[in-house]
């Protein structure tokens, strides 16, 4: 296995999970102009991290070689996934208002 790659989660416990969640949530939503709660942001980012960090496998992204440590590169890959989830959501839900 290679440990170069995201590894989701990577070992932050619960308390660092919320934390990264959190923020990542609220930084997507102020990129995205949206308006969401502390608890939808940190669901936001939560799921945001898990679609960045497979987006980051996917293409081969070496976070844990770029980033010293867990929370920057956890962070901006949460950011990353969480703004492709709101974008997408948004997508979906203009195309069922038609």
């Amino acid at each position: 296995m290679d440990l170069a790659l995201m590894d989701l989660g990577g070992g932050v416990g619960i308390f660092g999970t919320l934390l990264i969640g959190g923020l990542a949530g609220w930084i997507a939503a102020k990129l995205t102009d949206s308006d969401n709660g502390i608890l939808t942001n940190i669901i936001i980012g939560i799921i945001g991290s898990y679609i960045g960090g497979f987006l980051a496998n996917v293409i081969g992204l070496k976070i844990a070689v770029i980033f010293q440590g867990w929370f920057w590169g956890n962070l901006l890959v949460s950011v990353v996934g969480a703004v492709v989830l709101i974008t997408v959501y948004r997508l979906l839900k203009g195309q069922n208002q038609r």
